[in-house]
């Protein structure tokens, strides 16, 4: 049987849906289009749920969300005052520092929320841990319950005494000459010797402290009683030094032992008594260039006195007592060879090995939370957007509205690693001299106090010298690069004494100022059992510097012979070129 053709197409069409069940095609009968329905995010995610405390910017994690839509992007934002998102990461807040110690809580909830594409949205609370890392110089003692086993009140005590007899020159000497209370050179070397070698019955229970405003302590002699800096000097208290500093080991001024570390501290006070003589009779001192000379501690030819006196004490003192005796392991019963088995004498919450590290660290002059402190802050160079204005140099952690020099404040060596870091910050090779030295010194003295009661093991005892050895060296690499700092700094101040340059550009004063510092802290890199440079080439650098500043002879010769010395420092210590030549 043959079908109809056109009854056989109709039959197909209709099949195929190609017409409708009534033969027409009135496009209001087709099937409608369905549109995609969006989901909205149903989970958020955190790569990482913790940060470290003490470190500002610090990234948390990455922020990723769920969502059954393929290809879906989303957004990510929150209310916070501490933390912010940027794209996908989550991180504190600029200016922001976590500090897990005095927190109330280390934990954080954050309700995060995720936006999609089409404004669809999750919200999820997201818990975040603050790291408690051991970032504070703050141990109990083993041997006395519920007391410290940290003290270091005499390194305190001498950092005060330099201070205030830095204060002293700088400040208060002129004012004392143009009262008339001073009148005789002998008058000006007493009242030196009152912060140098105080006399223990009369003159120093006087001493107040005034370079800090807001001391707990008024009087030195409340902090510590009677300490001096002559005993400490190197040389003078040689138990423990690797070089007897005076009887011919001394280098760097003038022939090597051709004088002595304290010996030198005396010529130095000396010199400012002629000055301040001087100006009791009214004479008008000129420099070697024939310009009149305003300050007492200014010398005559290129050398600022209270500089050189100030770092030459805290090298030959802090430093040494330090790197040569309290870290050394060379002499029986002095720095790390010492007892941690019984107290250091009778109810003390210490042994000897704990005290003899305290003091070694008491010396580098660190407040005990400085971890806790950025580099800008330690520094002393707060703005109202660097840091926080209550951390500039120290800050009242306890809260009671006064500074303890004991551990609140920020001494010499301790802020000159933090302005040495600053100078790097934007290099490709910074440098972290201040959390390598802190990290240091608190590790090894972890492993002394939780070993108390019992002798340090062969393997313990490597431990502890090897952290002993990376503090000091990280602080050593400060004062090198504090040495280096100084020497761009007296190379541009004589550039203008330099062929090409304007001498009307020259600055006396600061010239002065910075070669003193570069010579005091250069003088103190010998003091170090540990030290890097080699004896041949420390005595070559300081032949270079020489005594006092080139100002009216081959000036282009000294500039020349600067860069020398920092070329053999920059390869003795491996340093980095770009920071060599931007400190």
């Amino acid at each position: 049987m043959q079908l109809n053709r056109t009854v056989l197409a109709t039959t197909i069409a209709l099949s195929l849906g190609l017409l409708t069940a009534c033969g027409g095609s009135d496009s209001s009968d087709s099937p409608a289009t369905t549109e995609p329905t969006n989901s909205a995010p149903t989970d958020i995610s955190l790569s990482d749920s913790t940060v470290d405390e003490n470190t500002a910017g610090a990234t948390v994690g990455t922020l990723s969300a769920t969502d059954s839509d393929a290809g879906d992007s989303h957004t990510f934002s929150l209310t916070s005052d501490q933390f912010v998102i940027d794209g996908t990461t989550l991180k504190l807040a600029d200016g922001v520092v976590l500090d897990a110690d005095a927190a109330e809580s280390t934990e954080f909830t954050l309700a995060i929320t995720a936006t999609d594409g089409d404004g669809a949205t999750f919200t999820k609370d997201v818990t975040v841990t603050v790291n408690d890392i051991m970032d504070r110089y703050v141990f109990d003692s083993k041997l006395n319950d519920g007391e410290s086993s940290v003290t270091y009140t005499g390194q305190n005590a001498r950092h005060i005494l330099i201070a205030e007899l830095n204060q002293y020159i700088s400040s208060t000497l002129e004012a004392e000459i143009d009262s008339n209370e001073l009148t005789t050179k002998d008058e000006v070397l007493a009242k030196l010797n009152y912060f140098y070698n105080p006399d223990e019955d009369t003159q120093y229970p006087d001493i107040a402290i005034t370079f800090i405003d807001n001391s707990k302590d008024g009087l030195i002699s409340e902090l510590t009683g009677y300490k001096n800096l002559t005993d400490k000097v190197a040389g003078n208290d040689a138990t423990g030094q690797h070089e007897d500093w005076n009887n011919g080991a001394f280098a760097g001024w003038g022939a090597k032992g051709s004088t002595t570390p304290s010996a030198l501290i005396d010529m130095l006070f000396d010199r400012l008594a002629d000055n301040a003589v001087a100006k009791i009779n009214g004479e008008v001192r000129q420099d070697v260039r024939g310009n009149d000379i305003s300050k007492v501690y200014i010398d005559e030819n290129g050398v600022d006195l209270a500089q050189l006196i100030q770092k030459f004490l805290l090298m030959s003192i802090t430093y040494s007592q330090s790197a040569d005796d309290y870290f050394g392991v060379d002499t029986e019963g002095k720095g790390l060879t010492t007892d941690n088995i019984n107290p250091a004498k009778d109810g003390a919450a210490y042994t000897n090995l704990e005290h003899q590290f305290d003091e070694g660290f008491g010396y580098f002059g660190a407040a005990s939370n400085y971890l806790e402190y950025s580099d800008v802050e330690i520094a002393g160079r707060v703005t109202e957007d660097e840091g926080r204005a209550d951390w500039n140099g120290s800050h009242d952690t306890d809260g009671d509205g006064k500074i303890d020099l004991r551990s609140e404040y920020n001494f010499g060596q301790s802020v000159n690693a933090a302005k040495r870091d600053l100078g790097t910050a934007d290099n490709a090779m910074p440098t972290d001299y201040t959390m390598q030295a802190m990290e240091a010194f608190i590790a090894g003295r972890k492993i002394i106090n939780d070993n108390v009661g019992s002798a340090l093991t062969e393997a313990q005892m490597t431990e502890l010298e090897t952290y002993a050895m990376a503090g000091v060296k990280a602080w050593e690499n400060a004062i090198v690069a504090t040495v280096i700092h100084y020497i761009n700094d007296v190379s541009a101040d004589l550039a203008p004494l330099a062929t090409g340059g304007d001498s009307a550009d020259f600055n006396y004063e600061n010239l002065a100022k910075h070669y003193s510092e570069m010579k005091g802290f250069a003088l103190g890199l010998q003091f170090s059992e540990y030290a890097v440079i080699s004896d041949e080439d420390f005595e070559t650098v300081h032949e270079l510097f020489a005594t006092q500043p080139e100002l009216t002879g081959d000036v282009d010769g000294y500039i020349e012979d600067l860069t020398e010395a920092r070329d053999i420092l920059q390869a003795s210590y491996e340093l980095d070129a770009d920071n060599v030549a931007n400190w």
